[in-house]
């Protein structure tokens, strides 16, 4: 099946439960912007928590944009999505290298290193809501969590996983689970909900078995009555085109388009979210 996002509740509406597969989104965001292993394991795992994030907003022309600048060698990380399931996103070193960390695995929070997260939502009023924390440990999982903690006060596990191959680079699988307690939850509630994600394992350990987006978010909410909501497609979109460039140039002075061809008389434009050459004369 092609990516997509199952929006669940449990316990009565006390729990709201998010679970995607994105093994094609990330994959579509390595051709793209041809990223080395640790750079589409952090792009990967952004992505994919932008995805279900975005599934939150309600309006159809709700923008979110998660937004990282950090001190490590990737530099920085956006990813945009929406309510629809579209997302996209770009890393501003995809090339960067690193050793293993000491678990043997990619080494994502290395390369993002110190930093801050932002969530950005845009929901057509004037002024978009920012929100913003620190980066904890650079897993992105975990900084996502600790963003709902402290700027929306909602307990919230997220966990993200993307596995490659060692041999090419490509993505073999991806995904995601976001759990978050809403209020008024029952101490009893909790108390079974942490002792069920004590044991969960890596959501890429789950996908390799086998086991569908469905399964995984019933495996972390084993022993509640889970109720699948909506199944939406995901699917990485960009909606750059040669005519929003045009309209874009028709913003500038005269003196600003003067300045821009090359040597050969052309204006190169290059889309950040798919790489895409847009070539003027």
């Amino acid at each position: 099946m092609s990516d997509y996002i199952v929006r669940a509740t449990a316990a009565d509406g006390q729990i709201r439960a998010f679970a995607a597969n994105t093994k094609d989104v990330v994959e579509t965001a390595r051709k793209d912007h041809n990223t080395s292993p640790v750079a589409t394991a952090a792009l990967g795992r952004l992505l994919t928590g932008g995805a279900m994030m975005g599934i939150m907003m309600k309006g159809d022309k709700d923008v979110l944009t998660l937004q990282i600048k950090c001190s490590g060698p990737i530099g920085g990380l956006t990813v945009t999505s929406d309510s629809k399931g579209r997302v996209k996103g770009y890393v501003n070193h995809p090339e960067v290298m690193l050793p293993a960390n000491a678990q043997g695995k990619l080494d994502v929070g290395g390369a993002l290193g110190l930093g801050v997260l932002s969530v950005i939502k845009d929901l057509g009023l004037k002024e978009p809501y920012v929100g913003q924390t620190e980066l904890k440990t650079g897993e992105i999982g975990d900084d996502l969590t600790y963003y709902f903690a402290t700027s929306e006060q909602i307990p919230t596990v997220c966990a993200l996983g993307v596995l490659i191959n060692k041999e090419d680079g490509e993505v073999m699988l991806a995904g995601g689970l976001l759990i978050q307690l809403l209020p008024g939850a029952f101490e009893d509630t909790i108390e079974k909900l942490e002792k069920n994600l004590e044991t969960l394992e890596p959501v890429t350990t789950m996908l390799a078995k086998g086991m569908s987006i469905l399964d995984i978010c019933k495996t972390a909410l084993a022993g509640f009555e889970v109720e699948v909501l909506d199944e939406y497609p995901v699917k990485y979109v960009c909606t750059c085109s040669r005519e929003k460039l045009e309209r874009l140039f028709c913003t500038m002075s005269d003196d600003e388009i003067r300045a821009m061809p090359d040597e050969n008389g052309r204006v190169v434009a290059n889309c950040h979210f798919c790489n895409k050459k847009y070539i003027f004369n």
